[in-house]
């Protein structure tokens, strides 16, 4: 056998990702991550303790009751902490439909969602309950409720009951996301809107009289597809395919290639978080610098969840 090398084949090849040819994909290091990674690395917290579990999102809280009336230096700590992790995972934490709407409400004002079921007698809480009959379609990366003129801040999602294999959820990063565009990109998408509309996704759940009424209450909104987070400063892309229609004043088809490359930024594993639930976990996200989604791998199994959402403001540029 001949050998014709002797050192890695990378070698020599710097830092940058390359493309694999014939292909629109790249390979290579994500060198974006490193900052990120090593500042959260060096992060301490007065009340509690958390582990770093993503490159640069996730992290599993410990030391945190959230079954008890928290105190307010504790909120401000898991506010920071939510800010700086993107999102927060505390295992081990029954609380009751009441306690998980308080301790989301600690956050903000919470919102009511008009096309998912709530949980009886606690109308701030969504139910998401899969069975044989009722399978899950949360498999898309997005964020929720973009076709708000005020989309969700955050969400806190509580796992009810959830299978042994299967039924994660997946989180990405949005900064990094941003940050692993082109110059180009950057500065083509720096000036869009992207036209948000509830009909994509709920719309066929509704039949014309409703959906027209459900329009004039909810009709398409417009966000910056690049948006300035309000409690860090930093850019984030804000751009799903869920309820994203299109691009405001781009040409349809031109748009929609552009929305689906941005959108498979999320789709790198190094951009993403991995959480597999067990009964009684909670999720504490933020809605703009993170976008997530649900597998649906576990059907016929049992899956419930509850989620309380936390109001924002709306997306600036």
């Amino acid at each position: 056998m001949t050998v014709m090398v002797d050192k890695d084949p990378a070698d020599g090849l710097g830092t940058k990702p390359v493309n694999l040819p014939g292909y629109p994909v790249m390979s290579g290091p994500f060198t974006h991550l490193a900052r990120e990674r090593d500042r959260l690395g060096e992060l301490r917290w007065e009340h509690f303790d958390a582990r770093q579990v993503g490159a640069t999102l996730g992290a599993e809280i410990s030391g945190v009751d959230l079954t008890s009336e928290l105190t307010a230096p504790v909120v401000a700590d898991i506010r920071r902490a939510l800010s700086e992790y993107k999102v927060l995972f505390f295992r081990d934490q029954p609380v009751s439909a009441a306690q998980h709407v308080a301790f989301a409400a600690r956050f903000g004002e919470l919102e009511v969602h008009p096309f998912i079921p709530s949980n009886i007698g606690q109308p701030e809480l969504v139910r998401f309950e899969k069975s044989a009959q009722v399978s899950g379609f949360e498999n898309a990366w997005h964020h929720d409720v973009t076709w708000r003129e005020h989309p969700s801040m955050g969400a806190v999602l509580h796992a009810i009951s959830a299978p042994a294999i299967g039924g994660d959820t997946l989180f990405a990063d949005m900064y990094a996301a941003y940050e692993s565009l082109d110059e180009q990109t950057r500065e083509r998408i720096e000036h869009l809107d992207a036209v948000h509309d509830f009909t994509r996704a709920f719309g066929r759940m509704l039949d014309d009289e409703q959906r027209a009424a459900m329009q004039r209450k909810h009709p398409e909104m417009r966000h910056p597809m690049v948006c300035t987070h309000p409690a860090t400063g930093r850019r984030h892309l804000y751009v799903n395919r869920v309820f994203v229609d299109r691009i405001d004043g781009v040409d349809l088809d031109e748009g929609r290639e552009l929305i689906d490359r941005l959108c498979r930024t999320a789709d790198a594993p190094e951009h993403q978080v991995r959480l597999h639930w067990e009964p009684d976990t909670i999720a504490f996200w933020d809605n703009r610098a993170v976008q997530h989604y649900a597998a649906s791998d576990y059907w016929p199994h049992v899956r419930i969840m509850e989620r309380a959402s936390i109001i924002g403001p709306r997306p600036v540029r």
